[in-house]
């Protein structure tokens, strides 16, 4: 099938990947289905950085089926990997999952009260059900069940037959300094971000030993021990030729003597099981992040090392960090990071996809827990309203495309998306009483009123998640019981005529847009100037009163200075509450 050439001005990162992930496709495996590929590690909770791993193919994989092309894209999940810490902030663990330390992820118990039969299922589960709601189509291939099944078998002994060779290319590195290092010997000469250097350090896999060289010499491979389970182990001989391998245990002091050929318990290291399954594969595509792409770390070394299997290193653009407002640098190990479901429970998937595609893979970008997200949210809904109305710029119409649907089609979207900020004040105000949502959302726009809250979901149920899990006590809006008389009694007339004009206008102007022109248009009435004055034909200090009214209704209103939008806060309390409130 030929290449379907893209438009210079409609391009975004995900087509020019696209025509070039096809392009070496052709060369490499004509006729076969375009290969890309994720790895995952269920070492812990899988966050937002991780699903990085998975998007950025993803959308490639995408893009070329809307082409017409067959595409497979794998996910290894790495649940053959050795468990290495016990992770903070897991619920249902403690201190005593460390005596698991060193046994394969699939061989560790899941956390306590977990439905699922290990630590890697427990962890793979939320994963999936989120790649679900986001549209993601993949194959999933376990690890453990390609060593144990010894369908790598002839890799295996194909590696342990090269193992000088590959010893050759990883002793190039060795003598180097670790990436950390170099990153603290470049500090002598430039800034270094605290976060490039925490980067430099490594995480999971790239920081992977490449194997041990014993007294018999260097092995590429790594056993279970037979006993504990565990990778505390030491190859001390090996023949080639009848596959023999010794190997002795410094954890249990346990020692056993196989035949490699029938042996499955145990795998290759990170620096050669990559590359191995580049080959195996036949992977075109396959991005890394920026702790996988430093000199002498697995996506560099892999690329010597992938000959040796018969295979070539895949397209493989480095992806930057993935940040949440208000926190560090995401890492498994810590404990408390934001995971797709956890972003799922708050945001539409369509918005997440967003983030993701409108970024190159190496342009860094954070994810919105706080108040931003409704900053984030309004910044959607114009780009759909643009695109709607045909003034969207083409890259934006690309990464709005690839939000709302994949090439099997639309992902379900909410059939009256109201502005987020809106529900979020109202799933605030009425804490969970939905008759009350009703009412006021059936106001907003009283000439299309809302029928029913199912209009609105799931945007409704997200944004009363986000309030109700990310927004503090001390934020959340209360209305008051009673009104607050002593501050009544001790208006001045301006503020009690300002009261007045609103209470007389109240009536006529019962929906969101009719409230807000008149809580903006009571400051300017009082100052001798029309309603509908624009802020052009207005003196400065028209904003000022009307930033002294609205903090004047929110303390007879809610008790403080600030609170939701006005309009939205008048409806959630109704008209009879208002005028009690208010002193009427």
């Amino acid at each position: 099938m030929p290449i379907v050439a893209q438009s210079t001005e409609t391009t975004d990162w995900v087509s020019r990947f696209a025509d070039e992930v096809i392009e070496e496709s052709e060369r490499r495996a004509p006729g076969k289905p375009v290969v890309v590929a994720s790895g995952l590690s269920p070492s812990g909770p899988i966050h937002l950085g991780n699903l990085r791993e998975v998007m950025t193919p993803h959308l490639v994989a995408d893009e070329i089926r809307r082409r017409g092309y067959e595409v497979r894209h794998l996910i290894s999940w790495d649940d053959f990997d050795r468990y290495r810490k016990v992770p903070a902030g897991v619920e249902g663990i403690d201190e005593s999952w460390a005596e698991h330390i060193g046994k394969p992820l699939t061989s560790v118990p899941a956390p306590r009260g977990s439905q699922y039969p290990n630590w890697a299922e427990h962890f793979k589960a939320a994963m999936i059900a989120s790649l679900a709601e986001l549209g993601v189509e993949f194959d999933g291939i376990s690890q453990t069940e390609k060593y144990t099944s010894g369908a790598y078998r002839d890799q295996i002994l194909h590696a342990m037959k090269h193992r000088a060779e590959i010893d050759a290319i990883l002793a190039q590195y060795r003598t180097k300094p670790k990436p950390a290092e170099q990153k603290k010997q470049q500090a002598r000469t430039k800034p270094v971000d605290d976060a490039e250097l925490e980067a430099a350090e490594g995480s999971g896999a790239a920081a992977e030993d490449d194997g041990s060289a014993g007294s018999a010499g260097y092995f590429p491979y790594k056993p279970y021990c037979g006993n504990c389970e565990k990778d505390f182990t030491t190859v001390t001989s090996y023949d080639d030729d009848s596959t023999e391998m010794t190997y002795a245990c410094s954890a249990c002091g346990f020692s056993e003597t196989v035949r490699l050929s029938e042996f499955n318990r145990g795998k290759l290291v990170w620096k050669v099981d990559w590359p191995m399954r580049w080959a195996y594969e036949g992977v075109i595509f396959e991005p890394s992040g920026v702790d996988h792409s430093s000199p002498g770390s697995s996506y560099q070394v892999g690329g010597q090392i992938v000959p040796i299997f018969g295979g070539k290193q895949p397209i493989g653009p480095m992806y930057a960090f993935v940040g949440i407002t208000g926190m560090a640098k995401m890492s498994s190990s810590r404990g408390g990071v934001p995971t797709p479901a956890d972003a799922l429970k708050i945001m539409e998937p369509q918005l997440l996809r967003w983030l993701y595609a409108r970024r190159k893979p190496n342009q860094s970008f954070k994810i919105a827990f706080d108040q931003e997200i409704q900053r984030l949210y309004d910044e959607w809904d114009r780009l759909t309203a643009k695109v709607a109305a045909g003034t969207a710029l083409p890259g934006d119409i690309a990464a709005y495309t690839r939000a709302v649907g994949t090439a099997s089609g639309e992902l379900p979207k909410t059939p009256r998306p109201l502005p987020y900020r809106t529900l979020a004040s109202v799933a605030d105000i009425t804490a969970g009483h939905q008759d009350q949502a009703l009412r006021i959302l059936r106001d907003l726009d009283p000439d299309n009123p809302l029928t029913s809250l199912d209009e609105a979901r799931p945007r409704y149920d997200k944004a009363e998640a986000w309030i109700n899990t990310h927004v503090p006590a001390d934020q959340r809006t209360i209305v008051r019981e009673e009104p607050d008389t002593e501050l009544l009694k001790s208006l001045d007339e301006t503020s009690r005529q300002s009261i007045t004009l609103l209470l007389d206008g109240l009536a006529d102007h019962w929906s969101l847009d009719g409230l807000t022109h008149l809580v903006y248009g009571v400051p300017k009435v009082q100052a001798g100037f029309s309603a509908d004055a624009g802020p052009k034909e207005l003196p400065p200090e028209i904003k000022t009163a009307q930033r002294s009214f609205f903090a004047l209704l929110y303390r007879l209103l809610v008790g403080r200075d600030t609170g939701p939008r006005l309009p939205t806060l008048l409806l959630a309390v109704g008209q009879e509450r208002v005028r009690t409130l208010l002193g009427a």
